[in-house]
Parts: C-alpha cells; structure tokens; sequence
C-alpha cells in the first residue's frame, strides 16, 4: 500500500532530477511505482532494457524514466522522462513512496496461544509460534515448531509447514507443503553499482505460491522487488533450492537441488531443472525444458529444449563435444 499521493513535478523535486515539465504533464498524479507489466494509471515505471520492449506498447504507467535512446519506443499516450540512469531515477522514486521497504518490521501485533486457538479453530502447531495479527490461515493447516509468520501473509487450505520456516510478504495456496528451514518473502539480492558505489534496490513486491506445490528443506524465494516472485502450481522444489526476486516458474515444474535462478527469470511449464544448475537473470525459459544438472544457462531457451553444459548449449552439441 502507497503512502503517498504527489504530482509529477513536485516527486521529480524530490528525488533531485532537474527535468522541465509541460503544464499538462507537471499536474499529473503519481500514486505508486511499478514495473511495466503491473504499472496501472497513474504510476510510474522506467525502461532501461530492450528485453523488455513488448511490455511497452502494453503498459497502462503514466509515465515512465528511459534513455534518450529509446524515446522513440515510448508511446506519445505516456509521459516520457528522458535521463541517464531510469533504473536509479526509480529507485529513488520507490524510496520516496516506500521508505521503510528495506526493513523487517518488529511488531507488536502477535497473537498469543489463546488468540491463536480461538481464531484458527483447525489449526494444528508446534512450539513457539510467532504469528501476527493480520495473517490470514486456511483450513487444517499444521505447523512445525519455531515458526515466524509475519504481516502480509495468506496460508491456504490443507497446507503443511516444517519446522523452522520463517514467512513473510507470502500468499501460499492450498494443499503447499513447505519444508524445514525454509525461508519466503524477506527481501532479495537487489543492488546497482551507481558511480562505484552500491545502492541497495527496494523490494515491494510478494511470494505467490500456487496450490498442489512443494518446497523442500532450506530453501529461500525472495519476494519480488517491483513484481512478485510467482511459483504455479503443482511445481515441486528440491531442498537447498534458491529462488530469487520477480522469478516467475509455471505449472508442473521440478527443480533439483541445489538449483539457483537469478532475479526477473522467467520459466514456462513442465520444465525440469537438474541438480545444482544456474539460471542467469533477465532470461526466459520456454515450455517442456530439460536443463541438466550443473549446466550453467546464459541465454534465453525455446520451448522443447534439451540443454546442458557450462554455458548451456543443446544436449546433441553438449555430447558431440564431450565423446
């Protein structure tokens, strides 16, 4: 949730960016900060990759931060700010709007035992429940011991969570079993180097879980940064799996352990990622993958792909390469 309303001009005051404005485009309202897939009327978005250009002509943003060289990808129906750095121009913007998004919040908003067991009436738990106010549980959900759940954090029905299992910034649907010493929703490894120094990216966004899913033992889903991290449903994840910010997995997948996907990657159905593979960020997998264990995959992959090696090619070079 936005804490803040304030027109154009006065937020680019704000964040320092000296850009003249029209009358017309200055009296714009800015309400929120989105990526441009999610952008809706009156947010503002950036565009700094190429990757991304198909999201542009669908966006619904109000304005958005891009580089003189891509002014003219912009449409005239959106209020385009031309600067050097979008990505930290937006940064700054979402530090304006989110200023504490860096911070787990302490709460003093914790059930007590009685509470607990007067609200959720089938829920079954361990030792040292840490569970706050506006968490929302389905129906005969049990819980192992030592467990966090904090603010912002829906739990579906029939769902299984191990001990040991921190949530936050999550919404897990029905029928999800969660592994020991898992972690979802704290924030991701978000930087940029901006004049050799590192600045650390606002996270924003959540975990969505879909139903019939499996998360193993130890491991971590970031929340998403500007989007939500998304796993669908029926996808199964090994133990000591890693799943960074606004990584998107679809239907009936099976990750291996051990695996790692860098942020804003996207993988289609059916995939099957073997044991200790690596996923670059800002890549798309296609549908009916298979990614061999301990590849190394640094670009995008059709559907129907058989890839494997260190960077990834496909398996019929990989074994022509390898007799």
């Amino acid at each position: 949730m936005t804490r803040k309303k304030v027109l154009l001009a006065n937020l680019l005051k704000e964040i320092n960016l000296s850009i003249v404005l029209n009358n017309k485009n200055s009296n714009v309202e800015i309400t929120d900060v989105a990526d441009l897939a999610d952008a809706k009327k009156n947010t503002l978005s950036f565009f700094s990759n190429i990757n991304y250009q198909e999201q542009i002509l669908k966006t619904r943003a109000s304005a958005i931060f891009t580089k003189e060289k891509y002014r003219h990808l912009i449409p005239k129906s959106i209020i385009t700010i031309v600067c050097i750095n979008p990505e930290l121009e937006f940064i700054k913007a979402a530090n304006f709007f989110y200023p504490d998004s860096y911070f787990t919040k302490v709460s003093n908003k914790k059930l007590d035992l009685k509470d607990i067991e007067k609200k959720f009436k089938t829920l079954k738990f361990g030792i040292n429940l840490y569970l706050e106010k506006d968490v929302k549980i389905g129906k005969n959900v049990f819980i192992g011991n030592n467990v966090s759940i904090k603010e912002n954090c829906t739990i579906g029905d029939e769902v299984i969570i191990g001990s040991n299992v921190v949530i936050e910034n999550s919404k897990i649907s029905n029928n999800v079993h969660i592994g020991d010493g898992s972690v979802l929703g704290k924030k991701g490894f978000g930087f940029k180097f901006i004049e050799k120094k590192c600045l650390r990216i606002p996270h924003l966004g959540s975990v969505v879980i879909g139903k019939d899913c499996e998360i193993g033992a130890n491991c971590v889903i970031d929340r998403g940064s500007i989007k939500n991290t998304v796993i669908d449903d029926r996808t199964f994840l090994d133990n000591l799996v890693h799943i960074a910010h606004n990584v998107t997995i679809g239907k009936d997948c099976i990750v291996a352990g051990q695996v790692g996907i860098a942020g804003s990657t996207t993988i289609g159905n059916n995939v099957i990622i073997g044991g200790q593979a690596g996923i670059s960020g800002h890549l798309k997998i296609g549908n009916n993958v298979n990614i061999g264990g301990k590849s190394g995959v640094v670009k995008n992959v059709e559907d129907n792909q058989t890839v494997m090696g260190y960077p990834a090619t496909s398996l019929k070079k990989f074994l022509k390469k390898n007799k």
